[in-house]
């Protein structure tokens, strides 16, 4: 059954892109496809597929730089990360030039096309959903919130956070609580990258991040967004 959904696949390793394209295709996807760095962005730009499966080592450009590119063109579908760096700051780094997720390699094909499937039920959610809180506008399907009509994004996890958060509004969160919530029970993370998140997230969603409106902190319990 066709899914309605366009993936583009850029990846060199010319097995695995044949792999996965050959999935997805059975699944109902339409795919296109390169294997070289500094076709993808023309490709991305000229197709605008709903979703970027975009390997990190690529030849002539890399995934970075492609991705940094393309949100800096206004692209603004998900683009999930392909890679085998797997440490804490690597995904950090993902992030923050851009990444809606990442998957690590190797991967299992059953949980690939898990992924993408969810992916797929949040692009075919309501997209007026929208949720108020003070002065924001939050907008949990395009990963985004309005401040003084300007529009910002937000990383999946500061989405996830953010939606958390709200979902326990003016409840007191502990850390742990919060990363079971936004990650999962099988998570290994530690505090530290957590704060992380949460300093940039405030960026985003604060006049002042030293001095936060919303997202406050509770000495030696968590956190607590108040409105």
């Amino acid at each position: 059954m066709t899914k309605d959904i366009k993936i583009a696949i850029v990846e060199d390793d010319e097995n695995l892109r044949f792999l996965v394209v050959h999935r997805l295709i059975n699944e109902g996807f339409t795919v296109i496809q390169t294997g070289d760095g500094a076709q993808a962005e023309q490709l991305v730009l000229a197709e605008q597929p709903n979703i970027v499966l975009l390997d990190w080592m690529l030849p002539n450009k890399d995934g970075a730089e492609i991705c940094t590119s393309l949100r800096a063109q206004g692209f603004e579908n998900a683009i999930i990360m392909m890679t085998a760096k797997a440490q804490d700051l690597d995904k950090i780094d993902a992030y923050n030039f851009g990444v809606s997720d990442y998957i690590t390699k190797p991967f299992n094909m059953d949980v690939m096309v898990a992924m993408l499937d969810n992916k797929v039920k949040h692009l075919q959610s309501d997209k007026a959903e929208i949720n108020k809180f003070g002065k924001m506008e939050y907008y949990p399907a395009t990963l985004s919130v309005v401040r003084d009509d300007l529009k910002i994004e937000l990383t999946i996890i500061e989405n996830r956070i953010l939606s958390y958060f709200l979902q326990h509004a003016n409840q007191i969160v502990s850390r742990e609580d919060l990363m079971v919530g936004v990650w999962g029970y099988e998570v290994d993370l530690n505090t530290r990258t957590l704060d992380m998140h949460i300093v940039r997230l405030r960026k985003k969603i604060e006049i002042n991040p030293d001095f936060p409106e919303y997202l406050q902190t509770v000495r030696g319990l968590g956190y607590r967004l108040t409105y």
